[in-house]
């Protein structure tokens, strides 16, 4: 038996979100996002932003300006039009991940031009460094049982790269087979739920529920042996590693 670590546990359930419901937008927050503020979800070390969409079809968000922040998003269900203030212009279909590095500043708009409603994941980090290059990247991945790399610092394993020290994983793994999560050092661990339900299990031998929607941060991971274990043959996992701060 491994031994126990100083690893500890935040939970986020899905229902504790701040809520934003508009005629064309249903956005479930993580963390303190636009009008929504509490002291005590401001992120999660760099993780700034965890933003659940869906967007009607027809609609979405107008050319609007970023600086200085890491934006990574993740189609769920449908597709998204992007255009920017790079020149670039595309669409986002389910399975593909879009990332800006926004730095000295970016202009861009995400517009659902389809005929049914879309569903993605927005998650912003805040870099290592400020006042760089902006960049724009997107590419489609195929989501195994395994983690699946979608960022690494030095585009490891087929992963985008980006400017900052975060690592973003995806993965559907087989019902009742434990995955273990990465150990690294100086390591922050935050597991969101896309989709289905798992089991949590963490080296000192509890064990956690986690549902749609369900967040949780393991601070110090990488001094424990945890693990996720999908209850259902459906269940689909975002992972991100994040360096700890001083």
């Amino acid at each position: 038996m491994p031994q126990t670590s100083n690893s500890s546990l935040i939970l986020r359930p899905a229902e504790q979100r701040f809520h934003t419901q508009l005629d064309w937008l249903e956005s479930w927050h993580s963390f303190s996002f636009a009008g929504h503020s509490d002291p005590a979800w401001m992120g999660f070390g760099p993780l700034r932003v965890i933003n659940d969409d869906t967007i009607a079809a027809g609609r979405g968000f107008g050319m609007h300006p970023h600086n200085d922040m890491e934006i990574v998003t993740m189609m769920v269900e449908g597709e998204l039009s992007h255009a920017d203030s790079m020149g670039h212009s595309a669409v986002l279909r389910a399975g593909e991940v879009q990332r800006m590095s926004a730095g000295t500043g970016i202009v861009h708009s995400e517009i659902n031009r389809s005929d049914q409603a879309c569903r993605l994941l927005q998650i912003w980090i805040e870099p290592e460094r400020i006042g760089i290059d902006p960049a724009y990247e997107q590419q489609p991945f195929s989501i195994g049982a395994d983690w699946t790399p979608l960022i690494d610092p030095a585009g490891t394993g087929g992963a985008m790269a980006t400017a900052g020290n975060a690592r973003i994983w995806r993965a559907r793994p087989q019902q009742q087979e434990p995955l273990p999560l990465p150990s690294e050092p100086e390591t922050d661990l935050w597991i969101q739920v896309i989709h289905g339900e798992l089991e949590l299990r963490l080296d000192d031998g509890s064990s956690h529920r986690l549902n749609s929607g369900d967040g949780a941060g393991l601070v110090n991971a990488a001094q424990g042996h945890h693990s996720v274990v999908a209850s259902d043959h459906d269940a689909d996992i975002l992972l991100l590693a994040l360096p700890r701060h001083p």
